[in-house]
């Protein structure tokens, strides 16, 4: 389930950035990628017809992986522009059928940080209806401008009744290294850790050694990487006004997602094709992130890259003005 020394900087970690106290021994599973903590997760809880709440938009593996699992997924769209949790619609759909919530805190691609007000709406409902969170935190170390994060596991109640995931992919630069987590009471890691065994066995045990070391990293390290990241953020976002997107501000991670209402397309996937073969910056289509069509006005931009990469990027969308139209 994880070496000894790497279970225990885990739970320091989450006593020291999430406020939950967690027992070492019993209630971490080090996983493959927080990919794979997800679907191991929700193949440990849901069964065939459980519902699962999924906010949009969002990463694009709860969906398939609910639907994998057997499960329903029912999905609640945060408005924009501020991505809000619409408490009459999250209380309409909410019944016992539910089984869990996935939130994805600070959700990519949006950049929303879910408010306090947010999270005790979704414990408050999930304690109603004997609901569990699944939430994935993974850029919880990429907050801007004041903003706080907090995870739901931390609120009265809610530790008996979530599933928490990290990685060290996005706050230690290390995607490919694949290694990940799920931090919970023993019950339900003890669940969690049955799947992860029959799936992927166990993380690569030498990349297990460096997160250990990752995690070990002093404070200054988390105060450089949110000043770095700021820094780029504000730079693409100048990029953009440059272009004459409309967008929305991320308060977290290192994604914006931009309008492109007004650039003459009928839908996201023909602009990102005309942005790669024409201009030479690649985006993600938006409505990657929706069910059902939603999102086809939304690209998303990322911002995780070299400066001198960032300002060539805003150099080819200049190109783009000319096809704005009032």
């Amino acid at each position: 389930w994880g070496t000894r020394e790497l279970c225990e900087a885990i739970a320091k970690r989450c006593k020291d950035f999430n406020g939950i106290e967690v027992d070492p021994e019993k209630e971490v599973v080090v996983t493959c990628g927080s990919t794979e903590a997800m679907m191991s997760s929700i193949l440990a809880v849901v069964d065939k017809d459980d519902e699962v709440i999924i906010f949009e938009p969002f990463y694009e593996n709860y969906w398939p992986d609910t639907v994998i699992a057997g499960g329903k997924p029912v999905f609640i769209e945060l408005k924009q522009p501020t991505f809000k949790v619409d408490e009459e619609e999250l209380k309409r759909v909410f019944s016992r059928k539910v089984k869990a919530v996935i939130i994805n805190n600070p959700n990519n691609p949006s950049g929303k940080v879910f408010s306090q007000q947010d999270l005790k709406l979704i414990r408050d409902l999930c304690l109603d209806y004997d609901a569990l969170v699944i939430s994935d935190e993974v850029y919880d170390n990429l907050i801007y401008d004041g903003a706080k994060h907090v995870s739901i596991a931390s609120l009265p109640g809610m530790y008996e009744r979530s599933l928490t995931i990290n990685s060290i992919s996005k706050t230690y630069n290390a995607t490919g290294w694949r290694v990940g987590w799920v931090v919970g009471c023993s019950e339900l890691i003890d669940a969690v850790k049955k799947v992860h065994d029959f799936l992927t066995v166990g993380a690569a045990h030498p990349l297990q050694k460096a997160a250990e070391k990752a995690l070990s990293l002093p404070r200054s390290y988390y105060n450089w990487l949110v000043s770095e990241y700021s820094r780029r953020r504000d730079i693409m976002l100048k990029i953009l006004d440059e272009a004459g997107f409309r967008y929305y501000k991320p308060d977290a991670a290192y994604y914006v997602l931009a309008d492109i209402t007004g650039y003459g397309f009928d839908d996201d996937f023909k602009f990102s094709e005309y942005l790669v073969r024409e201009v030479g910056v690649a985006v993600v289509p938006g409505s990657s992130f929706y069910y059902g069509g939603k999102g086809s006005n939304l690209v998303r931009f990322q911002f995780a890259r070299h400066v001198d990469t960032l300002l060539e990027a805003g150099r080819r969308l200049t190109k783009l003005r000319k096809l704005r139209q009032p």
